[in-house]
């Protein structure tokens, strides 16, 4: 089912005929009825929002010195600004602003939230942007479940993540702000810090851009402190601690997938996770070619796709029933 049409049916935009073809999809398949809901909380929950992207690039292929190397990279101009939140869903990049405190602003009318838990899910190719109640902003990126409260009356402020997040957390330094994700947990007073931590996944990274963060383990007790520009990756089941080697993969929050010398292996596992699509290679040859470049998320995968078949021999199919791209 395409996302605008999804989209304008839960705005009520959907003509009769639109509406009985959603309505048939929704029936079809309960993963698409988990589809939608995932779209339609996030259109509740949301009114207002600051940072579309209408971006313009442009494409360039780069041969590296090194033989059998390859790069590409995309160049944006800085988005623009609109309003609406109805307009944010008509792009694939969505970017929420959630008002997290006892009430929140919906249809101009003020209505009072509970005092419990929120669980919002992000869906593949989008993304979302909050603001909890003690001034912490977060983004959230494609795939990603985060579980915060209305409010922070205990004397921790406690989320969990599974996923990827990027926080701005405001200082108090009299309640620590604690990430939890099913691996490791981060803690801080204020800072900025990138949390990738997916369940589904063996991998765990966090990455410090300011301030101070203690990762550690709620099990052994083990922890590692990072300084800025700084971070750890799980890897053979220890954390290893290293420098930050460049910052472009944090642009997600812009609504940019961001490649930094990787194999096209590693950048099918990134689409796959983004996209919500399984990716079926048979040519393997292209695999270990590596590229560096960017690419805006609305774009779609499609996309990514044919500016690597610029520079690599393949052809692929993509079957939009069962989501799965052959590479040939």
């Amino acid at each position: 089912m395409e996302q605008e049409l999804l989209q304008k049916y839960i705005a009520g935009e959907a003509t009769e005929a639109e509406k009985q073809q959603v309505t048939g999809w929704l029936h079809a398949d309960a993963q698409h009825m988990r589809e939608y809901m995932a779209l339609r909380k996030l259109y509740d929950i949301s009114l207002w929002q600051e940072t579309g992207q209408t971006a313009r690039s442009t494409t360039k292929i780069e041969k590296s010195e090194e033989a059998g190397e390859q790069r590409n990279s995309i160049e944006s101009v800085k988005p623009v600004r609109r309003l609406w939140i109805r307009e944010v869903l008509k792009v694939a990049a969505i970017v929420a602003i959630v008002l997290t405190g006892t009430y929140f602003w919906n249809q101009n009318k003020q209505v009072r939230l509970p005092d419990a838990l929120q669980t919002i899910h992000v869906p593949a190719g989008q993304r979302a942007e909050l603001l909890l109640v003690d001034g912490t902003r977060v983004w959230l990126n494609a795939q990603t479940t985060f579980t915060f409260p209305a409010g922070f009356t205990s004397e921790t402020r406690q989320v969990k993540l599974d996923g990827e997040g990027y926080f701005q957390v405001a200082k108090d330094a009299t309640k620590p702000f604690i990430v939890e994700t099913d691996k490791y947990n981060i803690r801080v007073l204020g800072t900025e810090f990138d949390v990738k931590s997916y369940s589904a996944e063996a991998t765990f990274e966090t990455s410090l851009l300011e301030g101070s963060v203690e990762v550690f383990s709620p099990v052994t007790g083990g922890s590692v402190i990072l300084e800025p520009n700084t971070q750890v990756v799980l890897v053979d089941g220890e954390l290893k601690k290293t420098a930050i080697g460049e910052s472009d993969p944090f642009q997600w929050r812009e609504g940019v997938i961001s490649f930094w010398d990787e194999s096209v292996k590693e950048m099918f596992e990134k689409l796959e996770l983004y996209y919500g699509v399984k990716i079926k290679v048979s040519n393997t040859d292209i695999l270990n070619n590596r590229f560096t470049g960017k690419f805006r998320t609305r774009d779609g995968i499609e996309h990514v796709l044919k500016v690597l078949q610029l520079n690599m021999k393949f052809v692929y199919t993509k079957d939009n029933e069962s989501n799965v791209i052959t590479i040939g």
